[in-house]
């Protein structure tokens, strides 16, 4: 009978209230979703190319740029934060407002699986997170078997061409043309995206050049002199999901990998 009343009597009690999300990142928002966990999110940024199942939720303003007062309307619980999505002034506003924030900034891929683990803690589905993160850590390691190289490609990649901007160490991207059998051209940079200079790419003479689409590679041309020019080996990249820390992302580097594998 105790036991009947003691039952009772904590079904009564009102159940937590599920956590209201803010996502300052397309890629916190993929993270979101690949956690069954779209029901949480109350609010994300302006412009961001948004899943079918995030169109309808309400904007908080542009990267880079909060907008306070439609923040504090949703009322959230939990806002999730990548490097450069919300100025250093304004993140110390929400500090003082007390909004607890989750800063999400691997730099390694096997950090993006440590990463799948604390956003889920903080919501509540523990379980979803550690699942995602074991699958995709078995997945980034069939990958890195099946395209691994005993000499690493040389690979320049281009982020602007004008002026010429690529990714230095320490980079997630860095790490995905790992996977594909690469190495960063400048990954002795510690600036995680370095100008450099056109003598220094030709210094440096790349097996690979890779970059945004084809105009913006189409410079290249002028130096026949690069290995990567020689030998037609000039790519856009073929997924821009590369550039989204989040599980698509193991897509973006299979596909990079079977661009990569065709290198001399």
């Amino acid at each position: 009978m105790r036991a009947l009343l003691l039952a009772l009597c904590l079904l009564a009690l009102p159940l937590a209230a599920a956590p209201r999300v803010v996502s300052l990142a397309p890629s916190l928002s993929e993270i979101m979703l690949d956690l069954d966990a779209a029901d949480l999110l109350v609010g994300v940024l302006e412009g961001e190319q948004r899943p079918a199942a995030l169109t309808h939720l309400p904007t908080v303003g542009r990267y880079g740029q909060l907008e306070f007062e439609r923040l504090l309307q949703l009322a959230p619980d939990l806002i999730l934060i990548a490097p450069g999505s919300v100025p250093p002034a304004q993140r110390a506003q929400l500090q003082r407002l007390g909004i607890p924030l989750l800063v999400v900034e691997p730099q390694r891929l096997d950090q993006l699986g440590d990463a799948f683990v604390s956003i889920a803690r903080r919501i509540g589905r523990s379980e979803q997170g550690e699942r995602l993160a074991a699958e995709f850590r078995a997945e980034l390691d069939a990958l890195r078997q099946r395209y691994r190289r005993d000499q690493p490609l040389s690979v320049f990649y281009q982020i602007w061409h004008q002026p010429l901007y690529t990714i230095g160490g320490a980079q997630l991207i860095g790490d995905a043309l790992a996977v594909c059998g690469g190495r960063n051209l400048f990954a002795d940079l510690p600036q995680p995206a370095p100008q450099v200079s056109v003598e220094a790419v030709l210094a440096r003479n790349p097996d690979v050049i890779l970059g945004g689409s084809h105009a913006e590679l189409s410079a290249w041309q002028a130096w026949p002199q690069l290995h990567a020019v020689r030998q037609g080996q000039v790519w856009a990249v073929p997924d821009k999901g590369l550039e989204r820390p989040s599980r698509q992302m193991l897509g973006a580097i299979e596909q990079l990998c079977e661009l990569m594998a065709a290198a001399r």
